[in-house]
């Protein structure tokens, strides 16, 4: 009997034009880019995603992300999910702007791995690509556990040395969290025959078919039925996480489930316009701001509210988010924030962190409510208990 299958999910990251997709289309032979626009322009537009056979046993779902600053939402509905981030530097240009927020993006989402591939080595001479991969790797330091890797993709030098190079990354990984299922939708499309169907990255638990679950999104919950699995094209009866999934639902239609919508066995999960939160700051927050708020594949334009600024001992703001819609959170999700009018450069990435009440009370007593979010943070459900 031959052993499971042991999946991962991986992805892009890096500047336009730094070569992700050839990378990826040399890596696994599949072209990404898939849309008419992004074969006339010559740019990814949408996230694509390509099988990799890692090793006997070893397969890996490769989401290719858009490098183009007006893009950035759609890496971010991209990387959810990622173990290992393949960090895309070309060697005539170096580190570029939406390398370093994709970066920033990453370490914030809690990617903690990364291989930095210095791609176009053809095109320059050797001193100028090792100075591409040290200044890479420099912007990674203390964020991202990494190492570079040269190679060519229209050549196909080192391409076997990222191969290894990933593998490394893969055998390094802790194993995957266990739970309800749960798999935010980044796409969403009807079959003929079959009826709709979702894709997405299963980040936690597993999906079997005849499966009843939820599809949570802007408005409400409502329950569908699993009616059939597929891992890159290929049916499985059962699926388990982390692996890149598209599920055959039956009762409701496409234009019922926009990116953003999530799908789970967690009967918890609800619509929410409110989020307490913890946020690592990277530029000072205020009470009035506007921001972007991205959790799964969803956003929203938000507010803040700082309810307590970081601190020595603490550099996590506590903040309550004020969203103009409605997304399907649970506490301990990751959100990521970038800024809006009034927060700072417009498009940057200000914040990240994670949920720590994704339905809190209106707000009342303020000594309790920082209690509470304090054990929250510290993850105590006794304390928790207490000052609940």
């Amino acid at each position: 009997m031959l052993p499971p299958m042991r999946r991962f999910v991986i992805g892009t990251a890096g500047h336009v034009d730094h070569g992700k997709t050839s990378l990826v289309a040399a890596l696994t032979g599949v072209d990404t880019d898939r849309l008419p626009e992004e074969k006339r322009r010559g740019i990814t537009i949408e996230l694509g995603f390509a099988p990799l056979r890692v090793a006997e046993g070893v397969e890996a779902s490769v989401v290719d992300v858009p490098g183009h600053l007006r893009l950035v939402h759609a890496m971010i509905a991209g990387a959810v999910g990622m173990e290992v981030v393949l960090l895309v530097v070309a060697a005539d240009e170096g580190v570029m702007p939406q390398t370093r927020e994709h970066v920033a993006v990453c370490e914030l989402l809690g990617i903690r791995r990364a291989v930095v591939v210095v791609t176009k080595i053809d095109r320059v001479e050797p001193d100028l690509a090792t100075l591409a991969g040290e200044e890479a790797s420099e912007l990674c330091a203390g964020r991202l556990e990494h190492e570079v890797v040269h190679a060519s993709s229209r050549t196909g030098e080192g391409i076997d040395a990222v191969r290894a190079a990933i593998a490394r990354a893969l055998a390094a990984l802790p194993p995957p969290t266990e739970g309800p299922a749960r798999l935010a939708v980044d796409r969403a499309f009807s079959v003929r025959g079959a009826g709709t169907v979702v894709t997405g990255t299963l980040v936690r638990g597993a999906l079997s078919k005849g499966d009843v679950v939820r599809l949570v999104g802007r408005d409400e919950a409502r329950e569908v039925t699993v009616r059939g699995l597929h891992v890159h094209d290929a049916s499985v009866t059962r699926a388990e996480a982390p692996t890149r999934l598209a599920v055959n639902v039956t009762g409701v239609e496409v234009a019922d489930v926009p990116r953003g919508t999530l799908l789970t066995s967690d009967p918890g999960v609800l619509p929410t316009r409110h989020l307490d939160v913890a946020l690592r700051p990277l530029v000072p927050l205020r009470s009035g701001a506007q921001v972007e708020v991205y959790v799964g594949t969803a956003r929203s334009p938000a507010r803040i509210d700082v309810r307590r600024a970081p601190t020595d001992d603490d550099p996590d703001a506590w903040v309550r988010l004020r969203l103009e819609r409605a997304m399907p959170v649970s506490g301990g999700d990751r959100v990521l924030c970038r800024a809006g009018r009034a927060s700072g450069p417009a498009g940057a990435v200000v914040a990240g962190g994670h949920v720590l009440d994704a339905r809190p009370p209106p707000r009342r007593d303020r000594a309790r409510r920082l209690a509470v979010l304090a054990a929250a943070a510290a993850s105590d459900p006794s304390e928790l208990g207490r000052a609940l």
